[in-house]
């Protein structure tokens, strides 16, 4: 479920927009200045629908900080419909503009469309991070270098960090039925993908094998 940071003063249309959100299926965070965003944890925003006439830092000055701090869409609501404002705000980086008053339909239909154009997932589980777009895996903020099939591997574990996965589910999920790939197969790329994070933190073994059945992430110290 995706979650919506909403900046905006007035309180009335703070509780609106979260009814309307809520009702759509969106977590939402809500903030009513400016100083608060810029000081709200950004880790699991997903989109940021931010007024322009804010106290504190206003709009405007908030969207480059914002921005610094993750690089997420930001759609801004606003009064304010003159062209010039439009373009300053775009190149400040804003993603989009909707006037108040809006339709509440359109907003949500813009909010789908930025949220489909975010795609770059993080995946998080105890020091290891994995960014799906830049097919980048640190570990206690080492770059790991995976092969492709070893950052698939990762991936759908780190995602499911929970869940026991069959050697059978692996290997369909990342060979789609390739004649070459085998539980011997998987287990040689699962055997490199603990040696090199073992490099990085010898202390932790974050691949628990499941006997007769698969694998999952590790929940304890080997």
């Amino acid at each position: 479920m995706n979650t919506i940071l909403i900046v905006e003063d007035d309180q009335d249309i703070n509780h609106m927009l979260t009814d309307l959100l809520v009702m759509n299926h969106y977590q939402v965070k809500n903030v009513y200045d400016g100083s608060t965003a810029l000081e709200t944890p950004l880790e699991d925003v997903d989109l940021i629908l931010l007024d322009l006439m804010l106290p504190g830092i206003n709009g405007k000055e908030l969207i480059l900080h914002l921005k610094r701090k993750k690089d997420l869409p930001i759609i801004i609501l606003s009064a304010l419909g003159d062209i010039e404002t439009k373009v300053l705000l775009f190149d400040l980086g804003a993603d989009d503009y909707i006037t108040k008053p809006f339709n509440n339909q359109e907003l949500i239909a813009r909010i789908k469309t930025r949220l489909k154009h975010t795609t770059n997932k993080v995946y998080k589980y105890k020091e290891l991070t994995l960014d799906e777009e830049h097919f980048h895996v640190t570990c206690k903020n080492e770059f790991v270098y995976l092969s492709k099939t070893e950052f698939q591997l990762l991936k759908i574990l780190i995602a499911h960090p929970t869940q026991v996965f069959s050697k059978n589910d692996l290997i369909e999920q990342v060979w789609s039925h390739e004649d070459s790939a085998d539980d011997n197969t998987l287990n040689v790329h699962i055997s490199n993908i603990r040696h090199k994070l073992k490099k990085v933190n010898p202390t932790y073994s974050y691949i628990k094998t499941i006997w007769n059945i698969g694998y999952k992430l590790e929940n304890e110290k080997s």
